[in-house]
């Protein structure tokens, strides 16, 4: 898709949008995780895993929450996916004025440890932003979400750097959790689910 058809965004998300183009974004013939066969392929921690792109992410992140970005205590998700997010931004946004902390949810409970799934320095009460690097269907989110307020904080926000199959809105929805992805498949120029 050439860049004229892509619709316009701020320039802080187009900053985002073309970093993960550049760097996450393959064509060809591909089957995903899924099963399903598509003509694109997202590996979005190409983009969290450098310093220009998980910048881009963070300045992403602080525009697209606005006001609401300084109510938030802590920053995790599902490990492995939320993982580069959530310690990434944290570390930016504290040169951005914003202090938050980071933690990560385990696939599973260690064994002999005291935190169960969670890892990291997320406290009861806490106001949470949960993150992913990117989804297709919302299950990941919606895992650590449960295990977040399992722990005794507060899954207030869901944010992705890539929205790739827009389903993840309605199930946050049904959570009663604010979803705000920074980028979506349309938004790189390709259609929801393809």
């Amino acid at each position: 898709m050439s860049d004229a058809a892509l619709p316009n965004l701020s320039p802080t998300l187009d900053r985002l949008r073309d970093n993960v183009l550049k760097h996450s974004v393959k064509t060809g013939d591909f089957t995903l995780k899924s099963g399903a066969k598509s003509t694109w392929f997202l590996d979005t921690k190409q983009t969290a895993c450098r310093s220009d792109g998980i910048i881009a992410v963070t300045d992403a992140l602080i525009e697209v929450f606005g006001a609401d970005f300084d109510g938030i205590d802590a920053i995790g998700g599902l490990t492995m996916g939320g993982d580069p997010v959530a310690y990434g931004v944290q570390a930016v946004a504290a040169t951005r004025g914003h202090a938050l902390r980071s933690f990560s949810v385990r696939k599973e409970a260690k064994q002999g440890g005291i935190t169960g799934r969670i890892a990291g320095a997320l406290q009861p009460g806490d106001r949470v932003l949960v993150t992913e690097d990117t989804t297709t269907r919302g299950t990941s989110l919606i895992e650590a979400a449960e295990e977040i307020e399992a722990f005794g904080a507060i899954a207030v926000f869901m944010t992705v750097i890539v929205d790739r199959g827009g389903t993840c809105a309605a199930m946050a929805a049904d959570k009663d959790i604010d979803y705000r992805p920074l980028l979506t498949a349309p938004d790189l120029g390709f259609g929801f689910g393809t």
